[in-house]
């Protein structure tokens, strides 16, 4: 269940916050991003970016950048549009929706430079592991709107899901693993989780995934 971050009395009015969210058509058609931020800047996209401080900390150190996050919570969007308009960022545009139907449906092919993706809900229970956003379709997905050169950085505090997720990228894509990035210096640059995470002393498991710059005719089993 959503969770009310901003107290009503310091939360911005909606009016306020309309130019940080991107909007969902129905019936779905491509985004134009071009028209969406009003340049050509690279394009950088965050699934599933909680708080929102990676994407704050990324449009404030690279405002050359263009960045996007889908959260499937509401109440976390509200939140991360507050800081971004107490700011007055505008290289920054956040969707609510479910990463797993919006990139499908709205995202064009190679339209990104880097996608990012830090600590995923692991769904402990077994039941429940069919809800873990890395799945063969999500991956191949993140590989169809990287351009090529692009990258896929990951990153987790549970080691059977990093083993999955790696598995999935290895398997079900024609992806290629690269040098790992290394962790941020910067406390700013910490999202919640992994802050909590270095906090009880859990190790943090990183990887990067480059998508090649030629198209390759072997096949992914």
């Amino acid at each position: 269940m959503s969770r009310t971050l901003i107290p009503r009395d310091k939360r911005l009015p909606l009016e306020q916050l309309t130019p940080y969210l991107l909007p969902l058509s129905d019936p779905p058609t491509a985004f134009d991003f071009a028209a969406i931020f009003g340049n050509t800047n690279p394009l950088e996209l965050e699934v599933g970016f909680g708080k929102g401080g990676f994407l704050l900390q990324s449009a404030l150190s690279y405002p050359e950048v263009n960045y996007l996050g889908i959260e499937i919570e509401k109440a976390y969007v509200l939140y991360a549009a507050t800081r971004l308009a107490k700011r007055n960022l505008r290289n920054v545009r956040l969707i609510h929706g479910d990463a797993r139907r919006v990139i499908p449906a709205y995202f064009p092919e190679a339209c990104l430079r880097t996608v990012h993706v830090y600590f995923p809900d692991p769904w402990w229970k077994r039941r429940h592991k069919k809800r873990r956003l890395f799945q063969e379709d999500f991956v191949r997905q993140c590989e169809r709107i990287l351009q090529p050169g692009g990258k896929l950085l990951i990153a987790s505090d549970v080691e059977e899901y990093f083993g999955v997720m790696n598995e999935l990228l290895c398997n079900q894509t024609h992806l290629q693993a690269t040098d790992a990035p290394l962790p941020p210096s910067d406390p700013r640059w910490l999202t919640n989780f992994e802050r909590k995470a270095l906090q009880e002393g859990r190790k943090v498991f990183r990887a990067a995934y480059v998508k090649p710059l030629a198209p390759t005719n072997a096949s992914v089993a």
